[in-house]
């Protein structure tokens, strides 16, 4: 057998312009799978960017606000009372969330994400870079994430100042979060008393009940006796999984994201099918001659098989190459792109892949254990 599969290498090898040919169909099909897929990913994760950031364990919140971070429904106080109420809960802390447009220092208006943190305990603050927490309770305090939508606000330094609906803001530390946000905002952090203040909003201003419990054993009754309130309480994953599937289902980027994927695999296997088949149809003298030497027709498909798998295989590897250099060369370039390369974009691409080498390896298998070895020496 081993015999066999040497024999195999070379008779595909051999062969450079349709073993390049196959090479090219294959990484460029990887490519482009790769390439949408891991996109989806990066705006995926950067749409749940204040969940991941904040890190909640459990978020209460009105039924209607799992679409997005951005379509919070405000809940009335007493909500954030009979949460902190129930047996379980180690603490409840209210969240704003919310959107402004600041004037900076050079007269242009900028939009803003502004997150508001409960005033007693912070609880979901950000990591900082520079300036001190405490800061944040000094008069008109405000804290900006440093990430790729920086630079919007003019990169401020400690000590800037900006008007947000005629309040005077003074930045008072800089911070840095796990995941920049997708909306192309820049994100503000300041005390939940100071953002509603400063921020019209209707008669409730609680965008969501920050929950933590005392066990993980207590989550499943938290959520019951949220739910008997009229509201939803997810886990941090769940809510993530909540953003997650509205995207996919609901708007158009997964539809289009799903389509982008397919045609690359229809493209990878149309040429990869009628390359290989073609290799297959020049090279039946050579599997006619295996055969009349005692060759058994089982060995003769592992011969295909090792093609099209090494062909496969081979692409795999270039095609993931070739899309993880673009982009991180993307990223060097262009800080605010959103692409995202997981176990998940790399399983589908190798199981689609094989899909590719299987559907070009059977019409090759086909073709072969049909010729007999008369009809090629009788040629």
């Amino acid at each position: 057998m081993k015999q066999i599969l040497i024999l195999a290498y070379k008779l595909l090898v051999n062969d450079k312009g349709k073993y390049t040919a196959l090479l090219v169909g294959t990484t460029f099909s990887v490519f482009l799978i790769v390439q949408m897929t891991s996109s989806f990913a990066g705006i995926l994760t950067k749409a749940s960017a204040t969940v991941i950031n904040i890190g909640a364990s459990i978020w209460v919140m009105d039924p209607a606000a799992t679409n997005s971070i951005l379509s919070n429904v405000p809940m009335p106080d007493y909500v954030l009372d009979a949460v902190r109420s129930i047996r379980g809960v180690k603490y409840a802390v209210p969240l704003y969330s919310g959107t402004a447009l600041v004037k900076l220092h050079d007269g242009t208006y900028q939009a803003v994400s502004v997150i508001g943190l409960d005033d007693s305990s912070l609880v979901g603050r950000p990591k900082l870079l520079e300036g001190d927490i405490d800061d944040i309770f000094a008069e008109n305090g405000f804290i900006v994430v440093k990430d790729e939508e920086f630079p919007k606000l003019e990169n401020p330094k400690l000590g800037t100042e900006f008007e947000l609906n005629d309040y005077r803001g003074v930045i008072v530390g800089i911070a840095t979060v796990p995941t920049g946000a997708l909306y192309g905002t820049p994100t503000l952090y300041t005390t939940y008393y100071r953002a509603i203040t400063y921020i019209p909003s209707m008669r409730f201003t609680i965008s969501y009940v920050l929950v933590q419990p005392k066990s993980d054993s207590d989550i499943p009754y938290i959520k019951q006796q949220v739910a008997r309130l009229g509201y939803l309480a997810l886990t941090n994953r769940e809510y993530q999984d909540a953003i997650s599937s509205y995207l996919e289902y609901k708007t158009s980027i997964g539809t289009n994201t799903l389509l982008m994927t397919v045609i690359s695999f229809l493209v990878g296997l149309s040429i990869c099918g009628q390359t290989f088949y073609t290799f297959i149809i020049e090279n039946l003298e050579h599997f006619g001659a295996l055969k009349a030497m005692g060759a058994k027709g089982r060995e003769l498909v592992y011969v295909i098989l090792f093609q099209a798998g090494f062909t496969a295989l081979v692409g795999y590897g270039l095609g993931i190459g070739l899309s993880t250099l673009l982009i991180t060369a993307a990223k060097l370039r262009l800080p605010e792109y959103s692409s995202r390369v997981t176990y998940t974009n790399l399983g589908l691409a190798f199981v689609m892949v094989l899909m590719i080498a299987s559907i070009s390896g059977y019409a090759g298998v086909r073709r072969v254990l049909k010729i007999e070895p008369f009809e090629i020496f009788r040629g």
